[in-house]
């Protein structure tokens, strides 16, 4: 996570709740640099992590080559917030589509045009979600995707 984020509380939060669902011990880590992102995993390797969960964060999708390639590199399975971090290499990625979330904000754009208050238009939540998973990443960390998850994804990177 990026301790300079100011969403990493709720975050946490979220993800804390559901590892401890699942009966998971959850290590926060954190980076809000280059050289804090080699730390961070030289933690991961040290505690013998068993699976890496990105936090939602513009820094860290603008390094995500960088991830993906440590990632790779200490056979750690890892999944991600967008879609890119699969394309880069990323084993999996789940996500709201920022194509449907995109067609939202412009409908929303229409609607104010239109004359409509933006403060009388509802909140909306995304509604569409994307699971992406590269089985290239998955045979080289020795992985079998399950055939039901692959019937499930939007996309799988081979």
């Amino acid at each position: 996570m990026n301790p300079n984020n100011p969403n990493v509380a709720a975050q946490a939060k979220e993800i804390q709740a559901a590892t401890t669902a699942l009966g998971l011990q959850l290590n926060v880590l954190r980076a809000a640099s280059q050289s804090d992102i080699d730390n961070a995993f030289a933690t991961l390797v040290r505690q013998r992590t068993d699976a890496l969960v990105v936090s939602v964060d513009p820094f860290f999708l603008s390094l995500r080559r960088q991830l993906v390639a440590l990632a790779l590199r200490h056979s750690t399975p890892a999944i991600y917030y967008a879609r890119e971090f699969a394309a880069a290499g990323g084993l999996i990625s789940y996500a709201s589509s920022f194509a449907d979330s995109f067609h939202q904000a412009a409908t929303y754009v229409g609607q104010i045009l239109n004359g409509e208050k933006p403060a009388d238009l509802p909140v909306q939540q995304p509604i569409k979600f994307e699971l992406v998973i590269n089985l290239k990443t998955a045979k080289a960390l020795g992985l079998q995707i399950p055939d039901k998850l692959l019937a499930l994804a939007e996309e799988v990177i081979e």
